[in-house]
């Protein structure tokens, strides 16, 4: 045995003194600590990566480098540890918050987000509310919640809107097609007076809202920042539209109104008419199926020249449109920055075509036009030639059901001859069985100048069938001449085996989808 060898180490042992074993100890607890404190903030990360918890824990780092280590003899815990226990004890919380949130997404197939809840039709029932509003609190900075088209949660929002006060960021709540009942709409309402940054709410299709809306409009009064109110479809009576115009002014920034859909709203325009003067950044006013009364229609006419940013009228199936006179029509040349014009089934007459289309030669920007069901647009399309010149931009051209006949096909073959239709990517000219053979002969020997259209439906009625004439040739040798085109209507034409095969082969060879019987 090595007695020296022992002997050494017995005496290195006694060299050390007193004031070296309580050094050693403070250098052992910083390195301690230095290791707990960067398991915490990687195990923190590992799970939780929302952006205000990063900047809490990069203070923690930064606080724990600065502060002194103080000198523990003993193994109890003084008041700081404590407090950074129960810190760590809220992180945790947070964490598994989050975690749970996120397993909540994933069981519907969607991507947790910080800013975005999309849970549009998700089969989502009224536990799953439920359980939502508890996560709420692990979402406040969501700025967008989508739960349209979730019909089996009508009559659960109890269980989400006490929970939105912690969402304070949020901008954009849609709801559209959810069964909501009218204590859904109270419980809506006691929440959305105190959303000051509500910009965008969407209600559509939910029919047994429009009895609800009274109060629920003395709370949208507080949202001064709403830019954009769908309520198609909602219910809404007369008497609620005359209620729901009074909130019109306190709604300066509102660029999209929709009040479609709603047949029991007729005769209520004639006072909210005049309080849509209040938005004077509106963009689009959708008015469709509404049922307008005669003195809706003249309320509306004194008022829509002074919507000068609108850019997107529809004011389609409302048949007492036609009945009254064209002066509604002939003010849209006020509204320099229309793009979008829907006026199909309103029983146009004469006159009143004709003062559309004289105003529409003002419409630089047009876009879209909508003309269909309007059977006095047939043999008349000749009013809208200028219009055909002038709106280089136009995209989109609805004609179906118009009674058009043959000079009305040569308007259109002229103006896409003279390079006016360049643009246009959709034309619906379907259910026009009044066009004989040669106006579709002459339409389709010119149909190649259609160098961008994507859609095109020539299509007859449902009732009809008609064998194709000797334009089937033309329409044959120009299709291959659209290289742009997807879809071609072809539905009703009685072809025989020959045409068949041969529109078999154009669709082997080119990427047309045609759809025929």
């Amino acid at each position: 045995m090595d007695t020296k060898g022992s002997e050494k180490k017995e005496g290195e042992v006694q060299k050390k003194s007193p004031f070296d074993l309580i050094f050693s100890q403070i250098q052992r607890k910083k390195f301690d600590k230095g290791k707990s404190d960067i398991f915490q903030v990687k195990k923190f990360f590992k799970a939780f990566d929302k952006d205000s918890t990063k900047k809490t824990n990069e203070k923690t780092e930064q606080d724990s480098d600065n502060k002194p280590v103080p000198v523990d003899y003993g193994d109890h815990r003084n008041g700081k540890e404590e407090t950074s226990l129960r810190e760590e004890d809220e992180v945790d919380s947070d964490t598994a918050g989050w975690l749970k949130a996120k397993q909540f997404m994933e069981k519907f197939g969607k991507k947790a987000e910080i800013h975005f809840i999309d849970l549009n039709n998700c089969g989502l029932t009224a536990a799953d509310i439920k359980e939502l509003g508890t996560l709420m609190t692990f979402l406040p900075d969501a700025e967008e919640i989508d739960l349209s088209w979730n019909e089996l949660i009508g009559g659960s929002m109890m269980s989400l809107t006490p929970h939105l006060c912690h969402v304070t960021r949020l901008r954009i709540l849609s709801l559209s097609n959810c069964g909501l009942t009218s204590v859904d709409a109270g419980a809506i309402a006691q929440v959305i007076g105190k959303m000051s940054r509500m910009e965008v709410l969407e209600l559509s299709e939910n029919k047994e809202l429009g009895s609800s809306m009274k109060n629920f409009t003395e709370e949208l009064k507080h949202c001064s920042c709403l830019s954009v109110l769908k309520l198609r479809s909602t219910g809404l009576r007369q008497d609620t539209i005359n209620y729901l115009s009074s909130a019109f002014q306190y709604w300066p920034y509102l660029r999209r109104l929709d009040l479609s859909c709603n047949k029991a709203a007729g005769g209520g325009f004639r006072e909210a008419a005049a309080r849509l003067t209040a938005f004077k950044q509106l963009e689009l006013l959708d008015i469709h199926q509404c049922c307008l009364s005669r003195d809706d229609v003249t309320a509306l006419t004194q008022v829509i020249p002074l919507l000068s940013n609108l850019q997107s009228l529809d004011m389609s199936c409302n048949k007492n449109i036609g009945l009254s006179s064209e002066h509604l029509f002939s003010r849209l040349r006020f509204l320099p920055k229309l793009k979008s014009v829907n006026i199909s089934n309103c029983t146009l007459k004469t006159e009143s075509f004709a003062g559309l289309a004289d105003a529409s030669h003002y419409l630089m920007d047009l876009q879209m036009l909508d003309l269909s069901w309007n059977k006095c647009v047939g043999g008349n399309l000749k009013l809208l030639s200028e219009t055909l010149k002038s709106a280089t931009d136009l995209q989109r051209l609805y004609l179906s059901s118009c009674n058009l006949v043959t000079q009305d096909l040569a308007v259109i073959a002229s103006a896409a001859q003279n390079g006016h239709l360049e643009r246009l990517e959709q034309l619906d000219i379907a259910y026009n069985d009044t066009v004989p053979d040669e106006g579709w002969s002459l339409f389709f020997e010119t149909v190649s100048s259609l160098k961008n259209i994507v859609e095109l439906d020539i299509s007859l009625r449902p009732a009809s069938s008609r064998e194709c004439g000797p334009w089937f040739i033309h329409l044959l040798s120009n299709l291959v001449k659209l290289p742009k085109l997807k879809e071609l209507g072809m539905q009703r034409w009685a072809l025989s085996t020959a045409e068949r095969q041969q529109l078999s082969r154009i669709q082997r060879e080119t990427s047309i989808n045609i759809h025929y019987d």
